[in-house]
């Protein structure tokens, strides 16, 4: 039992808290400083922090990254993606579950160049964000290419986040209208 006046419960705890605030946060700090996250629950269902249900196109349901971070509601934060040129890039089941990434997914990541890639809740998939600055794809809702689970995200919707930085790949945007361009263009 700790002194009444401690800070932590034990040596484990002052560790674990240390290693926190001096982790690095693996989400993208343009992202991070974009107003537009939400918390989700168990079924991937949008909320706001308070826990009421969120929407993709209403703004006043999205709130800062910290108090997404910050709250308690459901089970992880997501990002909204609002039209302005930002994408997601959501490649489904390009990741064999012994981590061997699929054709698709080795060309996709060489093509997306340094950009800013997670790994999808299920680990068997990948988020690749970026900039499209292309005039042959429409990122208004999105595009879903036929058959091979590639979906093109711009706006109405939001993406469930995990964090889990693909090797290799920078905490930053860059540009991935080729990578767009040769999977739905």
């Amino acid at each position: 039992m700790a002194r009444e006046d401690a800070r932590f419960c034990s040596g484990a705890c002052r560790v674990a808290a240390h290693r926190e605030r001096h982790a690095v946060d693996p989400i993208p700090a343009e992202l991070r400083a974009l107003p537009r996250w939400v918390r989700y629950d168990r079924r991937k269902r949008p909320r706001t922090v308070k826990g009421r249900p969120a929407s993709s196109t209403n703004p006043r349901t999205w709130n800062s990254y910290e108090a997404a971070r910050a709250s308690s509601v459901g089970v992880g934060v997501g990002f909204v993606l609002n039209g302005d040129g930002l994408v997601c890039v959501d490649l489904d089941y390009c990741v064999q579950p012994d981590r061997r990434r699929t054709p698709l997914a080795r060309r996709a990541l060489e093509v997306a160049g340094p950009t800013w890639c997670e790994r999808s809740m299920s680990g068997l998939g990948l988020h690749i964000f970026g900039w499209y600055r292309g005039d042959r794809f429409d990122v208004e809702g999105g595009r879903r290419d036929d058959g091979r689970g590639v979906e093109v995200y711009g706006s109405g919707r939001y993406i469930a986040l995990t964090g889990r930085t693909v090797r290799g790949k920078p905490a930053t945007l860059g540009d991935v209208t080729a990578l767009v361009d040769e999977l739905v263009g």
